[in-house]
């Protein structure tokens, strides 16, 4: 179900550049924000977006992705910054175990709606079945 999104790096003596252009992503991004600073057992996500969909890169330090369509579920380390995961409109996700230095940017498709956040599982669950 994750969709992992590789991007360029380029390496030489001064050190490594990741890049992601608009044309490699799945939508062109309309908000990005990131999220640092997150204590030891604390979590960020936790939602679904009805209509948003996202790329989450960690450019530093690691975490664990848990995401759920609803039928599926899975949990993906996330520990390069050169990889991004997809989250599609209607999946749930939760960010854990974050390491002490990381640092997340997410590039979203859409601008910021509160509205457009399910926050509740079980009301997710339930948007799910009406969707199918």
């Amino acid at each position: 179900m994750a969709l992992l999104i590789d991007i360029p790096q380029i390496t030489d003596s001064r050190g490594t550049l990741c890049f992601a252009q608009w044309k490699d992503l799945p939508f062109e991004p309309q908000r990005v924000f990131w999220i640092y600073g997150v204590g030891q057992g604390q979590t960020r996500g936790g939602h679904a977006h009805s209509l948003c969909a996202e790329v989450v890169f960690p450019v530093c330090g690691s975490f664990d992705m848990f995401v759920d369509d609803g039928q599926t579920h899975e949990v993906v380390r996330m520990d390069s910054p050169a990889r991004g995961i997809f989250i599609g409109k209607g999946v749930w996700c939760e960010l854990r175990n974050f390491s002490p230095d990381a640092v997340v940017v997410v590039l979203a498709s859409c601008e910021y709606m509160k509205d457009g956040y399910i926050n509740d599982y079980e009301e997710f669950v339930r948007w799910v079945k009406l969707r199918v």
